[in-house]
């Protein structure tokens, strides 16, 4: 077994390979990376929009490599495949994954199909699953790397509306706990992401689905910016930290999660049941 290696990651000589690289939290990050001089390696469902953002990120970071395969994450071959691709057309291994790609469908329990369900675990959880397993084992060989993936706030605490997406998320923040906990010490460094609301595409379509006993759970809290968000992943990635929270609410939630609990389900309970009264026919 090799030796911990703690060392920085030199983010400019990197090959990142980032899944979800199309839009939101994903192209944010490949962005603040290729400026730093990394290659980057995108990958995403659709390949139009795919294309048009390896152009982008290429173009805003005075033409470093930018590559590019469209996949579907909770396709474990298709995944594997563009990944090693990826790695050949960029001549490089990859040193940084980010696990970015996702989908949020909230909505009432008692009236989610089956099919929804189904979908969360496949794109959010296994979709990092099948990321991960690709890279780790080269990392593990060179003793040197870092993955990151993306949970949510709401693999922090149970929310209302969430209970599809919420336990994927849950299951993303499970599976690095212990990913981190064997490839540490073989001198990998593993990172978990909690963003409360991101203002990207993927939340304009969340909110279609969103009950209004969710919103009003949210108040009147204002999203963060992608490229807030992807300036905590990259920091944590410099100082090898496994908890990222961009924000003061989710650092919070992260580390004293057992003794908010309680207050914040009281809370949220109380402006349910206000809502509900004031929606009841009298």
């Amino acid at each position: 077994m090799r030796l911990r290696n703690t060392r920085p990651m030199d983010i400019g000589s990197a090959h990142v390979v980032v899944t979800g690289g199309s839009s939101g939290i994903g192209l944010a990050t490949a962005r603040l990376l290729a400026a730093r001089g990394a290659k980057l390696s995108l990958i995403a469902r659709g390949a139009e929009r795919l294309e048009e953002a390896a152009r982008e990120v290429s173009a805003a970071a005075k033409g470093v490599p930018v590559a590019a395969r469209a996949a579907d994450v909770a396709d474990r071959a298709a995944l594997t495949r563009a990944i090693a691709e990826l790695e050949a057309e960029q001549a490089r291994p990859c040193d940084i994954l980010i696990a970015s790609a996702g989908l949020a469908r909230p909505g009432h329990f008692l009236e989610l199909s089956d099919d929804v369900f189904r979908q969360m675990i496949e794109v959010d959880y296994f979709g990092t699953l099948h990321a991960v397993c690709a890279v780790a084992p080269g990392m593990v060989e060179r003793g040197h790397g870092s993955v990151v993936a993306v949970s949510s706030a709401a693999g922090l605490l149970g929310i209302f509306g969430y209970s599809a997406y919420g336990p994927a998320k849950f299951a993303v923040r499970g599976l690095m706990e212990s990913v981190r906990a064997e490839l540490a010490p073989r001198g990998v460094h593993v990172g978990v992401v909690f963003p409360p609301d991101v203002d990207t595409p993927q939340l304009a379509e969340e909110n279609r689905w969103k009950p209004r006993e969710t919103r009003v759970i949210g108040g009147t809290i204002k999203p963060l910016t992608a490229e807030k968000v992807a300036a905590a992943i990259v920091k944590g990635i410099e100082r090898r930290r496994f908890t990222i929270c961009p924000d003061t609410g989710t650092r919070a939630l992260a580390r004293f999660g057992s003794v908010l609990m309680p207050l914040l389900n009281r809370e949220f309970d109380r402006r349910v049941r206000a809502l509900q009264r004031s929606t009841t026919p009298s």
